[in-house]
């Protein structure tokens, strides 16, 4: 292992009486959570663990049995609460587990023969004693999932070193000390793991963490915003790493009165965000700085720090790695991921191939348009990234949702759903004409469909992180779509008005 490790930076850093990690019952000192540490990462060791799934909701157990498996070099895979029973079945298998720690031991109690209670708080351990012949590359410490779009999603496997390089390099970019931060992602979600709890600790902080559903979450969904609201001012977090649609949550809270903790860095990705909504944010003093990444790089690549900052952007490339440009292609170097799972000829990549369309600029700082995959060609011959359009429909707090199509077609249309059911038309069509002013005239929204509920209502249409799922929702609702493509040519930006 190459540098220093996050347990014995953090015992160099003292003193052990001090508070690192906190949920809503118990505050751990640095004593209290090695003694933990040392504790489950025997129990692991004396029931012949080499391959650990985790799956459970946030809480201190998880962190707990996170750090124990780094420090018995077990190999770690957070599981997503979201998986379906047939993705948890994909992941067992093509990772060869041989044990995993669960709140819900009944759902995986077929597939282990040995329980062990109460692990780490109300965590189970389930195991067989026995390793499963299944390859991974040397080094792996962590086997990260995508999203779960597919019935096979990606394992990505990772070193621990890598990740607390990573860990590092995210500490001195933000330079806070100690930051007491928020959990509000799944710590499944790789983010969440590696900027939300190895770089605050890594910095000397403190890490908070409880259940989703005290952030107002019911599974990927946000049901309630006032409780998410409320939880913040309790904890009064110094720093949160949030996708768009919660940054929206907060700007809106904060315009209708709703006085914030004392942030000092919201890390803000996921997917696109519009300069816009960023811009609005700092005004209204939430210290927002938008970041880039992906799994097979560790998770972030690029990231807007106070030192380093140009609105817009998604931020300056960190020193860790580099970026370069192949036929628009964004392609990563440094700090790259040991492999896929089951995918050999993946194995120790020097470069990795984003699949986003973008540029570095000579200052460093990283622009990005969308996804190469996505990238929609008109009729007329344009080539448009309908991300970069629908940032700037859903830079409104009007609209929730806005899916661009127009892929061989002669303009562009949408598929849109406001916040609020009782929002007529004649707005959103102002709010479409407005965003047209501000496009050119291949990328306006010419013709737009009213969806009949926010996408977030049907899981299967959003990814984990609140993603379009283009291809399912283009079938879902094919008709509409059609519909919007009459025989006559739509030339005048106020004809489009909502089918």
């Amino acid at each position: 292992m190459s540098g220093e490790a996050l347990l014995e930076r953090m015992q160099r850093q003292g003193p052990d009486h001090r508070v690192v990690l906190r949920d809503n019952n118990e505050a751990l000192t640095l004593t209290v959570l090695q003694q933990r540490i040392t504790a489950v990462g025997q129990l692991l060791q004396e029931a012949g663990v080499s391959r650990l799934g985790l799956h459970a909701d946030n809480s201190l157990g998880w962190i707990v049995v996170d750090l124990a498996c780094r420090a018995r070099g077990i190999v770690c895979v957070p599981l997503p609460l979201f998986f379906t029973s047939t993705q948890l079945l994909h992941v067992l298998g093509s990772c060869g587990l041989d044990a995993i720690v669960t709140a819900n031991a009944d759902q995986f109690s077929t597939h282990f023969k040995f329980r062990h209670n109460s692990v780490a708080g109300e965590l189970t351990l389930l195991s067989n004693g026995t390793r499963m012949a299944v390859p991974l590359p040397e080094g792996t410490g962590k086997v990260t999932f995508t999203s779960g779009s597919t019935g096979t999603p990606k394992g990505v496997c990772l070193g621990w070193d890598q990740l607390e390089r990573q860990a590092r390099v995210l500490a001195e970019a933000v330079g806070l000390d100690a930051p007491r931060h928020l959990c509000v992602l799944p710590l499944s979600t790789l983010l969440e793991n590696v900027a939300g709890v190895y770089a605050p600790l890594w910095a000397g902080g403190e890490v908070v963490v409880c259940p989703l559903a005290d952030l107002g979450f019911q599974g990927s969904r946000l049901t309630s915003p006032l409780q998410f609201l409320q939880t913040l001012s309790r904890v009064q977090p110094q720093t949160l790493i949030l996708i768009p649609q919660l940054l929206h949550l907060l700007v809106q809270a904060v315009k209708n009165g709703w006085q914030p903790p004392k942030l000092e860095f919201i890390a803000v990705g996921g997917s696109r965000v519009a300069p816009v909504l960023v811009q609005e944010a700092r005004k209204l003093g939430l210290p927002v700085y938008e970041g880039y990444g992906l799994s097979e790089c560790a998770s972030v690549v690029s990231l807007n720090t106070p030192a380093h900052d140009l609105a817009g952007s998604a931020g300056h490339v960190l020193p860790h790695v580099q970026l370069s440009n192949t036929n628009g292609e964004l392609v990563v170097s440094g700090n790259t991921m040991l492999g896929y799972v089951g995918e050999l000829q993946s194995w120790y990549p020097k470069t990795i191939a984003t699949g986003d369309i973008g540029h570095v600029d000579g200052n460093g700082f990283v622009h990005i348009s969308g996804r190469s995959k996505n990238l929609l060609i008109s009729s007329y011959g344009r080539n448009i990234a309908p991300e970069w359009v629908e940032s700037e429909l859903l830079a409104t707090p009007l609209l929730a949702d806005a899916v661009v199509y127009g892929d061989a077609q002669p303009y562009c249309v949408a598929l849109v759903s406001p916040r609020d059911p009782a929002t007529p038309d004649a707005l959103i069509q102002t709010v479409i004409n407005a965003t047209n002013m501000r496009l050119p005239d291949y990328a306006q929204v010419q013709r737009w469909h009213r969806l009949p509920a926010m996408l977030a209502a049907n899981p299967q249409l959003l990814t984990a992180n609140g993603r379009p799922r283009r291809a399912a929702i283009a079938a879902a609702f094919a008709g509409e779509l059609a519909a919007l493509y009459p025989a006559t040519p739509v030339l005048s930006r106020t004809a489009g008005a909502g089918a």
